[in-house]
C-alpha cells in the first residue's frame, strides 16, 4: 500500500502527529483497502464517490457506531485531499460527502471539591508523590495526556512557573504552572526521580519505578484507581482533568482566547464548548438557589368577573 504509507509518513514527518494517531489512521486505511479488495480489488486511487458511499453503508451494516463511521470518513477525506494535492488523483471521491450526524456531548468535569479530593488521594510514598505531581500538573495546565507523559525536564521552568509544551502538529506553546503544581513537581524531583532514574542523561520528566518514561495507559490506570479510592462516581479519564481545567478557568472569569491558547486549540470553536458547560452549570446553580426557581407552579383557574 505505497500511497497509504506515503500519506502516513507525511502525517508523521510534516504534520508531527503522535504515534497513536498515526496507528489509528493506518487501521482506518487498511479497513478501506480491505473493503475494496473484497469488492473486486479496485485500486485506492481509481475509486469514485459511489465506492465511498458503498463503504459508508457497509460500516453502517456492520453495526459500527456513528462516531467510528465519522472518523473513518474523516480519515479518507484527509487521505484523498493529500493525493489530490500531490497530483496522484485528478478528483477527490470524498468531496461533498457528509458523515453521520453526531450528538454533541458536553464534556464531563469535576467540581472544585472533587478535584481537591482526587489530588489529595495519593499516599506519601515514592509512587504517590510522583502520581500527585502528574495529576497536579495535568489539572494546573490542561495538557493532553500525551503531552504530559512526553514532558522533558528541560521543558519545565519551576522558578518562573511555566511549562513549555510541544503539542499537536509540533506546535509549541507555553502554559503557566500554579504554585501547588510547582510544589508537587519539586517534591517529586527532590525525593523520587533520582531514586528511579536508570539511564544517565534521561530527559523524561515523569518516570516509572523501572526508570522508563510513563505511558498514557499507565497514567490512565492510576488515575482511575485514585478516582475510585476517592469515591468519585463520575466516569474519569485524563481528558476529564483537561476539561475541568478549562471549565474552572472560564467560570472564574478567564478570557476564552487565553484558554484557547493554553489548551493549544487551533480553532476557537473547539474551546467554545466550555461556554455551554458553564451555562449548564449556571442553570443548575440558579435552579437550586433562587427561591422562586424552586417553587412548584400551581395552575389557577381563571374566574370570569361580572361586568
Amino acid at each position: 500500500m505505497p500511497h497509504q504509507e506515503t500519506y502516513l509518513t507525511y502525517l508523521a514527518v510534516e504534520r508531527g502527529l503522535a504515534a497513536h494517531t498515526i496507528a489509528a489512521y493506518r487501521r482506518d486505511l487498511r479497513d478501506w483497502a480491505a473493503f475494496l479488495i473484497a469488492r473486486g480489488g479496485e485500486s485506492v486511487v481509481e475509486v469514485e464517490r459511489s465506492h465511498v458511499q458503498a463503504y459508508l453503508y457497509d460500516l453502517h451494516r456492520r453495526g459500527l457506531q456513528s462516531t467510528t463511521r465519522a472518523r473513518r470518513l474523516a480519515a479518507l477525506k484527509g487521505f484523498y485531499r493529500f493525493l489530490l494535492d500531490e497530483g496522484t488523483i485528478e478528483a477527490d471521491p470524498t468531496v461533498l460527502l457528509a458523515g453521520p450526524k453526531l450528538p454533541r456531548h458536553l464534556p464531563q468535569v469535576l467540581n472544585a471539591a472533587e478535584i481537591k479530593t482526587l489530588l489529595e488521594s495519593p499516599p506519601m510514598t515514592l509512587r504517590g508523590i510522583r502520581d500527585r505531581a502528574m495529576m497536579e500538573t495535568l489539572y494546573a495546565t490542561g495538557l493532553r495526556v500525551s503531552e504530559l507523559v512526553s514532558l522533558r525536564t528541560d521543558q519545565v521552568s519551576l522558578d518562573v512557573g511555566f511549562v513549555q509544551v510541544i503539542g499537536k502538529g509540533n506546535k509549541e506553546r507555553v502554559v503557566p504552572l500554579g504554585r501547588m503544581a510547582v510544589a508537587a513537581i519539586e517534591a517529586y524531583l527532590r525525593r523520587v526521580r533520582g531514586e528511579w532514574i536508570r539511564r544517565p542523561g534521561e530527559k523524561a520528566l515523569f518516570l516509572t519505578r523501572r526508570g522508563g518514561p510513563m505511558t498514557r495507559q499507565g497514567f490512565w490506570k492510576l488515575l482511575k484507581a485514585y478516582a475510585k479510592a476517592a469515591g468519585i462516581q463520575k466516569e474519569l479519564t485524563p481528558h476529564t482533568l483537561r476539561h475541568s481545567f478549562a471549565t474552572h478557568l472560564l467560570e472564574n472569569g478567564a478570557d476564552l482566547r487565553a484558554i484557547q491558547e493554553m489548551l493549544g486549540h487551533a480553532d476557537i470553536g473547539t474551546t467554545q464548548i466550555y461556554t455551554h458547560v458553564t451555562v449548564k452549570r449556571l442553570r443548575t446553580v440558579y435552579d437550586a438557589s433562587h427561591p422562586r426557581a424552586r417553587l412548584r407552579v400551581v395552575k389557577r383557574s381563571t374566574k370570569t368577573q361580572p361586568d
